[in-house]
C-alpha cells in the first residue's frame, strides 16, 4: 500500500484493517533502521551470549512499535523479543523489532521488522517489513499472501533435486543432535542451500517462491509467527521437522511449497 494513501486513510477514518495498523507501525520504525543501517558507530551493541546481539536500535525500534500499536490495541497482550511480556486480554501482538540483528550490525540487508497477531492460539495477521530493501510482506488469514501490492505464491517445483532450500547453521550453543547429518542429508539431494541469517526473511522467501523449503530448530515465536501465516496463505505447508503438526508452542519448524514436503521429510530424517 502506498504510504501516502495509508497515512491519509489512518488520519481520516477509523475503518482500517489490522494490516494497515501494523504497516503504520512498521514503516514508522523502519525509518530508524534506514537511518542507522551501515553506521555501526552510531549505536551501542550488547551481547546476550555468543552470536546473540541486541543494539540500541533494537530497543528504539521496539519502543516505537509498542507506542504505536498500543494506541490501537491498548488492552492486548504483547510478546516482544527485548522486553518482558505485557499481560492483557486474549488477543496477543507479537513483535520482533529487528530479526537479523547480526546482519544489521554488519551491514547485510537481510533484516525484518516482524509484527504478528495471535487470537485463541491462531495466527490471524502478520507482517514482515524489510525497510532496507523496501519489501513489505503481509498476510491475513483467508486473504492470501502479499509483498507490497503484489500477491505471492509458493513455487511449483515438485522434485527436491531442483529446489533451493533455506536453513540456518546453528552457532554458539544452538547446535542440536544430528544437525550436521540433517544438513548433509538435504545438501546432497537439493540444488543448493541458502541462509539469510533471519528466519522471518527465510520464511518470506519460501512464501514468495524464491526458495522451496526451509527448516530450523530452536526458534522463538517472534521469529516465525508472521512467516508461518505468509507461507500458509501462499499455498505452502507448515509442520515440525518430524512431520508432526506445528503449533505456536513449537520451536522447530519445516515449511515448504507443499509439493516436496513429503520428499523433504523422508530425506531430512533418513539415517
Amino acid at each position: 500500500m502506498n504510504s501516502l494513501i495509508l497515512k491519509k486513510k489512518l488520519d481520516t477514518t477509523s475503518n482500517f484493517s489490522v494490516i494497515d495498523i501494523f504497516e503504520k507501525a512498521a514503516r514508522k520504525a523502519g525509518k530508524i533502521l534506514i537511518s542507522d543501517f551501515g553506521k555501526i558507530e552510531n549505536f551501542q551493541i550488547h551481547s546476550k551470549e555468543i552470536g546473540d546481539f541486541v543494539t540500541s536500535v533494537d530497543i528504539k525500534v521496539e519502543k516505537i512499535l509498542l507506542d504505536t500499536l498500543q494506541q490501537f490495541y491498548p488492552n492486548a497482550s504483547y510478546i516482544t523479543e527485548e522486553s518482558d511480556e505485557i499481560k492483557g486480554e486474549e488477543e496477543t501482538i507479537i513483535i520482533d523489532p529487528i530479526d537479523g540483528t547480526s546482519n544489521f550490525i554488519h551491514g547485510i540487508p537481510f533484516v525484518g521488522i516482524v509484527i504478528g497477531r495471535v487470537f485463541k492460539g491462531e495466527i490471524t495477521d502478520g507482517v514482515i517489513f524489510n525497510p532496507i530493501l523496501d519489501e513489505f510482506y503481509w498476510a491475513t488469514k483467508g486473504g492470501g499472501a502479499w509483498c507490497n501490492d503484489k500477491k505471492i505464491n509458493v513455487s511449483k517445483l515438485d522434485k527436491i533435486e531442483n529446489c533451493l532450500i533455506g536453513n540456518s547453521i546453528p552457532h554458539a550453543k544452538r547446535g542440536y543432535q544430528n544437525y550436521l547429518i540433517e544438513i548433509d542429508n538435504i545438501a546432497k539431494k537439493c540444488s543448493g542451500l541458502r541462509s539469510t541469517g533471519a528466519a522471518a526473511i527465510d520464511l518470506a522467501l519460501v512464501a514468495s517462491g524464491k526458495t522451496d523449503a526451509f527448516w530450523q530448530r530452536n526458534l522463538k515465536i517472534w521469529d516465525i509467527s508472521s512467516g508461518v501465516l505468509l507461507v500458509r496463505e501462499a499455498g505452502g505447508k507448515v509442520t515440525q521437522p518430524s512431520g508432526d503438526e506445528w503449533t505456536i508452542e513449537k520451536s522447530d519448524i519445516l515449511v515448504s511449497n507443499n509439493f516436496i514436503h513429503n520428499q523433504f521429510l523422508e530425506e531430512l530424517n533418513s539415517k
